[in-house]
């Protein structure tokens, strides 16, 4: 029995908290809302952001940040990226695992170089399926193969399968851009464009986000896997995902702080693509459409000539 602290009781926070108390693991779940933290003391469910599941009496709620840390072997962070800069964690001994999905929109750092990482965490990880018991598969990268193998240990299941890396970026990469596609295939969904359109957008998406993370340092090669197409594949395609809800409505013609208001969880893709933007540009790296999708997000532009704009590039090879 390993004690572990998760900073962050979002859907993503509280599953991984399932998973650590699954495999007899005691966890301190920390939250800011007072509200979560007496629904998962009260009732032993978070009813805001991950209703109907019950916790575990192994998972215990925490409101003080010193105390949730204080004597774990694990510190996991899964709150929104933005949001990653408040948390000072140089009092931390336990090596900590991001399972942030972002880019500092400022800073244009990755969450582990926010907050001084050891591993991070990311993969086609639905929630809701999680947490149901549904078979899934993440991935853990650190370039501590060591530390990589005993979170692999502390979280694997028949049921959930973790598999280790050690490209660091690349994870990380894949975990933030693929939700700027999501977007984009959401709008492409709600405009019903077909499988054969959803497609192509996913596969020039992939190569748009190898590009940049490789001017970045990342391995190709990891962008063909779970952290990767896994992930974009999940996230362009299901109803559960936040991004391609935010795509899907913009399409249906709602505005973006009405569908960001309707919603209690973060769309990591919005602040995301900000970020990209700037850091495509600072690397010299050419990625259409996340610059489509920024154009709809923040300029105002119609999604459907988006679309459009995309479909009339100039012509190339692949």
């Amino acid at each position: 029995m390993a004690k572990v602290s998760v900073i962050g009781a979002g859907a993503w926070g509280t599953t991984l908290s399932i998973l650590l108390a699954e495999n007899k693991h005691e966890v301190s779940l920390w939250t800011y809302e007072k509200e979560v933290f007496h629904d998962i003391r009260d009732y032993q469910e978070n009813k805001k952001y991950l209703t109907g599941f019950p916790l575990s009496a192994l998972i215990t709620p925490a409101t003080d940040l010193n105390e949730a840390v204080a004597g774990k072997e694990l510190v996991i962070i899964s709150v929104p990226t933005q949001f990653l800069s408040r948390f000072t964690l140089r009092s931390v001994k336990a090596p900590i695992l991001s399972a942030s999905k972002g880019i500092d929109e400022e800073t244009l750092k990755l969450p582990h170089e926010i907050i001084g990482a050891d591993a991070v965490i990311s993969g086609p990880n639905l929630a809701k399926e999680i947490a149901a018991g549904k078979p899934a598969a993440t991935v853990v990268a650190s370039k501590d193969s060591a530390l990589a193998k005993k979170i692999q240990k502390l979280l694997s299941s028949d049921k959930f399968r973790v598999y280790t890396n050690d490209d660091v970026v690349g994870v990380e990469l894949g975990g933030a851009l693929k939700n700027i596609i999501a977007i984009a295939a959401g709008a492409a969904d709600g405009f019903g464009l077909g499988d054969n359109a959803k497609s192509a957008l996913l596969i020039r998406g992939i190569a748009e986000i190898t590009r940049l993370g490789v001017s970045l340092g990342a391995n190709a090669q990891t962008f063909s896997g779970l952290s990767g197409m896994g992930d974009l594949i999940t996230t362009c395609s299901s109803n559960l995902s936040r991004n391609h809800h935010v795509g899907y409505e913009l399409a249906k013609g709602k505005k973006l702080p009405d569908i960001l208001a309707s919603m209690k969880d973060v769309a990591e893709g919005v602040p995301t693509c900000r970020a990209a933007v700037k850091l495509a540009k600072k690397q010299n790296i050419e990625m259409p459409i996340t610059n489509e999708t920024y154009e709809v997000l923040f300029k105002g532009k119609d999604p459907f000539k988006a679309i459009t704009s995309l479909m009339t590039r100039t012509h190339t090879s692949e």
